[in-house]
């Protein structure tokens, strides 16, 4: 999936918009299709370019998310290369300095490596809705960004009489609003709608693979103080992960990781069971009164599907996507904000080249290279949060948990050896050949304690597994992503544009 790509083989001069039409208030330089975190950034930074630019949100009303909580050092950079950084203040917003793990009763601590920067920066922890609400409040205060309630239904073609077909260029959308639908006309639409997105079933001929490897069960903690104030908290439990991280100077986000292809009931009173037998025994001792308070009390107990989907390469003149419409991993790293913030970044500086949209030949062609400079970065923290995630479950087998251990004890060797993975999970210095070096000095440590002080054919066996488990993890989630397109962009061809390159030269001549 990761390599694959196609692009329409529509005339290019069909998405440009006539004389009068480009005159008219009516037809938008580009209508973004949602207001969360990817749709706001990208909406907010056209819009300081001087482009004229609808946003279309399914529910303005403020947000109530239990992921989306913590914005990593990267993010935060993006947000302030954006001129974005007031969206983090005001909120009672709390700065995060690195991560703390707990494992079988030991502990450790990293801290980004932010030392060496020319200006040190920090995460940042929030509730999601109001992280989102003074986005949306930056998009508000541009004087060419419209922001309107309504559901997008579908796109738009070149000509309003003939219903959009895959293929066609898209110029615009149809979108519901109570109980009347709306035509706007636009010279490029991006399409950020979210997992659960409406549009993103158009774009493709067959739905991208999106795994489902687990829930989250949230709760809100207060009266408590973390082990680690103005950290991230992660307890390596059995059958999979919890985290606590702070989302405000007086509560404190929990968010238990639940394996199963069905949650357990809320109304029978099997999720309440399982959170204080299963998982309150396994909460830090300090946080454990909190959490059984929070759990008893459940006022505040939401839930939600984690989901991941690799990032389908799309060309499509007058047509792109950003977010987790586009691309989704596991929420355990909290890297989604920042691969969107990214994203946002990179695809306006490269729509910042061009007078207008109109051409939608010359806009593909000035974000052809949009997938490919998005990939190695994108892809090294999608990996890494999809990779941890299997390493930080316990299975039962030997080999796993021996990974698991060699894991939590190669992080708290300190220096390069916590560096280096602190680093790619900030977002600081997310490079894929890092995470792939670092991914397998951790198995090949793992292997090195099982045959000390010397080895025994049960330890060898052991190592084979440990290093074939290793492989079985990483493998599969890298070929998701694209080989080539992560390790090696510069050697993915770009897709033919032939005909459209034909019709825009006879055009000029």
């Amino acid at each position: 999936m990761g390599d694959s790509g196609r692009i329409a083989n529509a005339n290019a001069d069909d998405a440009r918009p006539s004389q009068s039409q480009s005159r008219s208030e009516s037809w938008w330089d580009a209508v973004v299709v949602g207001a969360g975190v990817a749709g706001s950034a990208v909406a907010f930074a056209l819009g300081k370019q001087g482009r004229r630019v609808l946003v279309v949100e399914r529910d303005l009303s403020m947000p109530e998310r239990i992921v989306g909580e913590l914005l990593q050092p990267g993010g935060v950079r993006k947000l302030n290369e954006l001129g974005l950084s007031d969206a983090v203040e005001g909120i009672d917003a709390q700065e995060i300095y690195g991560y703390a793990m707990f494992r079988d009763g030991k502990t450790t601590c990293i801290k980004y490596p932010v030392e060496d920067l020319d200006e040190p920066i920090a995460g940042r922890s929030f509730h999601n809705g109001r992280f989102v609400q003074k986005l949306r409040e930056a998009v508000r205060s541009v004087p060419s960004v419209t922001l309107r309630e309504g559901t997008a239904r579908r796109f738009l073609g070149p000509d309003a009489s003939v219903p959009w077909k895959d293929g066609d260029p898209i110029c615009g959308i149809v979108y519901k609003t109570g109980e009347h639908e709306r035509e706007e006309r636009a010279s490029l639409t991006i399409v950020c709608d979210g997992m659960h997105s409406n549009l993103r079933p158009s774009l493709f001929p067959s739905e991208p693979k999106i795994e489902k490897p687990s829930f989250f069960v949230g709760i809100l903690l207060r009266d408590c103080t973390l082990p680690f104030p103005n950290h991230g908290h992660v307890v390596l439990a059995d059958p999979s992960p919890i985290l606590f991280y702070p989302v405000s100077s007086e509560e404190v986000r929990c968010l238990i990781d639940i394996r199963a292809a069905k949650l357990p009931s809320v109304a029978s009173g099997a999720l309440r069971d399982h959170l204080e037998n299963v998982i309150a025994p396994q909460v830090p001792m300090s946080l454990r009164a909190a959490f059984l308070a929070s759990v008893r009390d459940g006022s505040t107990l939401k839930s939600m599907q984690n989901k991941s989907m690799p990032a389908e390469v799309y060309y499509n003149p007058g047509g792109l996507m950003l977010g987790d419409a586009f691309n989704m991993r596991h929420p355990l790293t909290g890297g989604g904000m920042t691969v969107a913030l990214h994203d946002s970044k990179l695809l306006c500086d490269m729509l910042q080249t061009l007078d207008n949209f109109e051409d939608g030949f010359e806009t593909a062609k000035a974000t052809s290279a949009f997938h490919t400079q998005r990939k190695p970065w994108a892809a090294t923290i999608n990996t890494l949060a999809n990779a941890l995630y299997k390493v930080f479950c316990r299975t039962g087998e030997k080999w796993s948990d021996e990974m698991q251990s060699a894991c939590f004890d190669y992080l708290s060797l300190g220096g390069i050896y916590s560096t280096g993975p602190i680093s790619l999970l900030s977002g600081l210095n997310p490079r894929p050949f890092v995470l792939i070096a670092h991914f397998f000095m951790v198995a090949i440590y793992g292997i090195g304690r099982l045959l000390r002080p010397f080895p025994t054919p049960k330890s060898i066996a052991l190592g084979v597994q440990l290093l074939m488990g290793a492989c079985a993890i990483i493998v599969p989630i890298i070929r998701a992503e694209g080989i080539r397109a992560v390790f090696m962009p510069c050697l993915v061809r770009k897709p033919k544009q032939a005909k459209a390159e034909v019709t825009a030269t006879k055009k000029t001549k």
